[in-house]
């Protein structure tokens, strides 16, 4: 067969054939629109980021009595160093105030107060969280507060405040050194 009579049956085989009818394809939306959604699905992703990393439990918290003392110390810190903490001999550098606070709202200050002191090299620091005496749920706050901050590794020590301070119804907290503190020490304490 030659090649002119392949291709005239051929033809002749596809004679009666339609072309397929070719819809309109989608239009995407304009790289401006998609930009628009990108920015907003980038905030939305962002600010969930940062809803993750407040790492305070908001689990099963045991209840703590209205008029317990609260305190915590962690492994090498020494005993003169958290005695004083107790007997209220720090200076208090800042202070947070939890009354009139919702338990999420509460963790929420509380994550932000402990992160904004150790940018600021804080050293001591007081939380006013009450007692909730007379209430359905007495002390819910004050719970909170032993059980929150020995989740903060920067958290060396704390303590239920002095009566001058507040008492029961606020805590000491004692923060750890910032590598830039330790270093200032160091040169302090090892000049020749």
């Amino acid at each position: 067969m030659s090649k002119n009579s392949e291709s005239d049956l051929f033809f002749q085989q596809m004679k009666d054939v339609k072309p397929i009818k070719v819809e309109e394809k989608v239009v995407l939306a304009s790289p401006q629109l998609d930009k628009t959604n990108s920015l907003t699905r980038r905030k939305a992703a962002t600010a969930e980021l940062a809803k993750d990393k407040n790492f305070l439990s908001g689990e099963y918290i045991e209840p703590v009595d209205p008029l317990a003392v609260i305190e915590f110390k962690r492994d090498g810190v020494q005993n003169g160093v958290y005695r004083n903490l107790r007997l209220g001999k720090y200076q208090i550098d800042a202070r947070l105030d939890l009354h009139h606070m919702t338990i999420d709202q509460a963790r929420n200050a509380v994550f932000q107060f402990i992160k904004d002191c150790m940018n600021h090299d804080i050293r001591c620091a007081l939380i006013t969280h009450g007692k909730g005496e007379g209430r359905n749920l007495p002390a819910q706050l004050k719970s909170c507060i032993a059980h929150w901050l020995p989740q903060f590794p920067e958290i060396l020590a704390f303590h239920s405040a002095q009566k001058q301070h507040g008492w029961v119804g606020a805590t000491y907290v004692l923060l750890r050194k910032s590598d830039k503190k330790k270093l200032e020490t160091w040169e302090i304490h090892n000049k020749r």
